[in-house]
């Protein structure tokens, strides 16, 4: 289940984890870090304890929980509730996390100190965003889904296509995947960009009514560094910068749902480019989404909970 954020994603999810005796695999990189929940908007505890959920706070703030290390854990789950006779229903938002998991990664060169310590130069001189600009020049589609000023992947990027004379892309379709063996029935949800608009603002609002700064004040009090991975993700990076006397809240709500949109259009971007997604339709004034989902998937042969065929 895959789509832009604020798509309904985790709604449908629960849905038909219900229907068809499911059980959730997170495929949000923020996500599966313990503490930040808000702004992850992670699915409460109760509905949690009704329907398994996997890969969910399974990583320390302090830690790097990387594509590789999520399709390794995704796989040995989707194996585990196999053989119990359950289905996996993978959910989330994280593009690259769902390529590493039904394409594969490779490997890659080590690590050319000299060329990091040039290319971090530039980004210290000249900013962040003209290290994008050079990726977006010699691999769009790693641009495409890497944002502006995550400094540490451009890096990572640019070191591959420098050292290797290929894209980082290029390399990625050549991998394996490790459910080869598995039948993936790839569902996406899509909204029209008002209706995404009008929902990410009224995210963001619970999101501050839920006590997203007070979530990030605690996470930093418990020793949290400022510098942890998690803190660089769409909401805790604005409301860390707020807190830094960067901006108020007015302006950094406003900023969340600026990114937040922008993040929606790229993360269409990049699902568009994912073979044989069926693309539904989101949940709006006449949400019978679910219903269409239900029909593809008899269609392919997937049963309902309680069905004899």
């Amino acid at each position: 289940m895959l789509g832009p954020t604020a798509s309904g994603k985790s709604a449908l999810a629960l849905g038909l984890a219900q229907r068809y005796d499911g059980e959730i695999i997170n495929c949000d990189s923020t996500a599966a870090y313990r503490g930040f929940d808000i702004g992850t908007d992670k699915v409460p505890e109760d509905a949690r304890r009704a329907i398994p959920h996997h890969l969910i706070d399974i990583a320390d703030p302090t830690e790097v929980y990387t594509a590789a290390q999520f399709a390794h854990d995704a796989a040995h789950v989707i194996r585990d509730i196999h053989a119990r006779g359950k289905m996996p229903i993978l959910v989330g938002g994280t593009g690259f996390y769902y390529r590493a998991l039904t394409r594969g990664l490779f490997p890659g060169p080590g690590a050319d100190e000299a060329l990091r310590a040039r290319l971090n130069r530039i980004a210290d001189a000249r900013g962040v965003e003209c290290l994008h600009r050079i990726l977006q020049r010699v691999d769009l589609d790693s641009a495409s889904r890497i944002m502006q000023r995550d400094r540490k992947r451009i890096v990572r990027a640019l070191e591959v296509y420098y050292t290797t004379g290929r894209t980082l892309t290029s390399h990625f379709d050549e991998t394996a995947s490790p459910i080869a063996d598995c039948e993936v029935v790839a569902i996406a949800l899509r909204l029209p960009p008002a209706l995404t608009a009008e929902r990410v603002a009224r995210r963001v609002d619970e999101q501050f009514s839920r006590g997203i700064v007070d979530e990030v004040r605690g996470l930093l009090a418990r020793g949290v560094p400022r510098e942890a991975r998690p803190f660089g993700g769409l909401v805790y990076r604005q409301v860390m910068e707020m807190l830094a006397g960067l901006r108020g809240e007015g302006e950094t709500r406003a900023l969340i749902v600026q990114e937040n949109r922008r993040y929606a259009r790229r993360q269409l971007i990049w699902f568009r480019k994912e073979p044989n997604l069926m693309w539904f339709d989101g949940p709006g004034e006449r949400d019978d989404t679910r219903q269409h989902v239900e029909d593809a998937l008899e269609a392919r042969g997937v049963r309902r909970r309680g069905d004899v065929r």
